[in-house]
């Protein structure tokens, strides 16, 4: 997240605290490997110019990620993504957990057999992969 790194782009929504859609970008970072455990991220002030959010949004969202773990601050040091591997399993869970129950209340309206839609996912997640990993190696 350092200047001239590629990280994913920041929409923000009108649904969420502005806050908590930055503490829930961090966690994508980390968990998509963008952002790797222990490194230093950017200043309060830095990530507000960088996002175009108020200063004190960025203070409250730092102050969330701290409260959770997911990064650490140690004096005057510049703030680190955790290296707590429990941490870090957590927010990947939380993530995945996300996603599904999302997933899971668009689709009970159709009201899928799960087998058939277990298939379903599968084959349209091994396609995904399958075109990430020849992308990547292109």
């Amino acid at each position: 997240m350092h200047a001239g790194e590629d990280s994913a782009e920041l929409k923000f929504n009108s649904r969420d605290p502005v806050y908590l859609q930055v503490v829930r970008h961090f966690k994508e970072e980390i968990v998509t490997g963008r952002l790797q455990k222990g490194q230093v991220i950017p200043s309060r002030r830095e990530i507000a110019g960088k996002l175009k959010i108020n200063p004190n949004t960025a203070q409250k969202a730092y102050k969330e990620m701290e409260e959770q773990g997911l990064i650490v601050t140690e004096g005057n040091s510049p703030s680190r993504i955790t290296t707590d591997e429990q941490v870090l399993s957590l927010i990947r869970s939380e993530l995945i957990t996300d996603a599904v129950e999302a997933f899971v209340q668009s689709i009970a309206k159709i009201q899928v057999p799960v087998d058939e839609l277990l298939a379903i996912v599968k084959s349209k997640v091994e396609r995904s992969y399958k075109q990430a990993a020849e992308e990547e190696q292109a």
